[in-house]
């Protein structure tokens, strides 16, 4: 069996150092907690984040005004308002000013026009914005360098392969040492564990490039470690039967289009959608966030390609525009564009409609950041029942890590070495390194992405029936046993790899197990022996449990 090259003792073991895992650190550490964090990449770097952002959704009143009940609304009725708890965004609302400031203050710049507080993007003429516009090209660098000056320990290329539990509360986690190519082990054995492992990619075929698995909108090493793990401890996961699918430039598979400065058009010049005549920076297109299948159903009735026209917007916006592109991470489109000679004022640029991913489907928390299972907290896009994006990671990050600061000591560190689980996964993921022959990786997440594609497919164009997820469930079962039995790995990337295909597994099979339950049309699950959406279902939340060993699907009222 491969060796354990280390055991830590903390109070805190935060999994993933994405923007929720670093300020549930940071707030953390700053009660004097013990908080280390295992981090598979680098945490300056790492994570849908890691290349930066330009909007943060959050309430100010010098802005907004008092009545926060106005930018409540808006936020709900916005694209990522529909399926959340809001008893829980109201919270996070109410946090999200303190949260600005405390940025700010410590290196990420808040106030880059003027310095002053400027919202615009993703709105609509007339209406409230709920969008700071600043510049976290630098954010992850910056968390991380306060985390570390409060005496945060963080171990980059540390992957966790399993949350440890006795059945009753979180315990720790084990990890896999990737730093080098030999694998080794780690445990890590806390008073409470904090799951900020990010959303799940790879989980359908890539709909821009299908050869190419990790070109994805978001960070393709968010592969649903979070999900899974935390579904097998028993917590309970919500929405998870409710595709969501992103859009932005065809073929180059990146998020950020509200940082686009545009009017979408047809091949005819024409406007697609009905919101404005001139795109300004104060207020651009949204027809894209009204009308997010716009580009697939215009495909499929032959008027596509829609392109993102920039060529009438003033000067100074445009290098607005471009001043945004980097500071929400799209250099690598803007170094592409400098070496080929294109000038958006002169080319147009065609949108497309991405893969489904399931950020913001995941975790059920409560108002305390906790999860179902005690001692275990989550934040940021691994959680499914409220969002936000950045600014929900950075603040639900927060209440975790203030809520752990003042009840960790309550709880008491238990060794984790001799679980029964520890040792049946090291068994495991240590047989997958020690067979003399077998299958890649590869292989078994190309099959994973074909079965949901083909079995559990998302709207517009896909649809799902009773047949086609029972059959579904079938193929991927066996599919997974299969991966169990031939899967070979020969150093510790590879051995990695592997462990986010069985994860995806498990989320794979929650997805089709939730679709098969919800019998009802809603957004893009689509299903066709139930062409009729369900009032009955407005102000429910789908969920999915294990308990003695079985899935178990059920439904809740929405926490008001």
């Amino acid at each position: 069996m491969l060796p354990i090259s280390k055991t830590i003792e903390t109070d805190l073991v935060v999994i993933g150092g994405g923007i929720g895992g670093l300020m549930a650190a940071i707030s953390a550490a700053e009660q004097g907690t013990r908080v280390v964090v295992l981090e598979k990449a680098d945490t300056r770097r790492s994570g849908s984040g890691g290349g930066g952002c330009d909007h943060f959704f959050c309430y100010l009143p010098e802005v907004h005004g008092n009545d926060l009940d106005v930018i409540f609304q808006e936020l709900m009725e916005s694209q990522i308002g529909s399926c959340y708890d809001p008893l829980l965004t109201y919270q996070f609302m109410k946090m999200s000013s303190s949260i600005v400031r405390k940025w700010q203050e410590w290196g990420i710049n808040m106030k880059p026009y003027n310095n002053e507080f400027v919202f615009r993007g993703h709105a609509f003429p007339g209406r409230p914005r709920i969008w700071l516009k600043y510049d976290g090209h630098n954010q992850k660098a910056v968390l991380t360098k306060k985390a570390r000056s409060l005496g945060v320990t963080i171990l980059n290329h540390h992957d966790v392969l399993e949350l440890l539990h006795d059945g009753t509360r979180a315990l720790g986690a084990l990890a896999l040492d990737n730093s080098r190519s030999e694998p080794s082990f780690v445990l890590v054995q806390s008073r409470c564990v904090m799951m900020a492992s990010g959303t799940a990619s790879r989980l359908y075929t890539p709909m821009s490039t299908p050869s190419t698995m990790f070109n994805t909108a978001n960070s393709p090493a968010n592969a649903g470690a979070g999900h899974a793990q935390a579904l097998r401890a028993g917590a309970r996961l919500v929405n998870f039967e409710l595709p969501y699918r992103h859009s932005g430039h065809k073929y180059w598979t990146r998020a950020g289009k509200g940082t686009w400065i545009v009017i979408f058009k047809y091949p005819d010049g024409s406007n697609v959608g009905p919101f404005i005549t001139k795109a300004t920076k104060e207020v651009s297109d949204i027809t894209s966030d009204v009308w997010n299948n716009v580009f697939t159903d215009m495909a499929r009735e032959g008027r596509a390609p829609i392109y993102m026209d920039c060529s009438q917007i003033d000067e100074e916006d445009f290098q607005c525009m471009m001043k945004d592109f980097e500071s929400e991470g799209l250099t690598s489109f803007l170094n592409y564009m400098g070496k080929r000679g294109l000038d958006l004022r002169k080319q147009a640029v065609e949108f497309g409609q991405f893969e489904p991913y399931f950020l913001g489907r995941g975790v059920e928390i409560g108002v305390d950041g906790q999860t179902t299972l005690p001692g275990l907290y989550a934040a940021g896009d691994v959680v499914g029942n409220v969002r936000g994006a950045i600014a929900g990671a950075a603040v639900y990050g927060w209440i975790c890590g203030e809520n752990i600061g003042k009840r960790y000591q309550d709880l008491e560190i238990k060794p984790v070495a001799d679980l029964d689980l520890t040792r049946e996964r090291m068994e495991f993921f240590s047989s997958l390194y020690e067979r003399k022959s077998g299958a890649p990786w590869q292989e078994g997440n190309w099959g994973l992405q074909q079965i949901l594609t083909d079995y559990a497919g998302a709207g517009p164009e896909r649809v799902r029936s009773e047949t086609l997820l029972s059959a579904g469930l079938k193929n991927l079962r066996e599919l997974r046993e299969l991966c169990k039995a031939e899967m070979k790995v020969s150093n510790s990337h590879e051995l990695m790899r592997a462990a986010e295909v069985f994860d995806l597994l498990d989320v794979g099979e929650a997805i089709m197990l939730c679709a098969r339950e919800r019998r009802e049309t809603r957004g893009l699950h689509i299903r066709k022996d139930y062409p009729f959406t369900n009032p009955l279902y407005n102000k429910k939340i789908f969920y999915i449990e294990r308990r003695n060993g079985e899935y178990v699907v059920g439904m809740r009222d929405k926490y008001k």
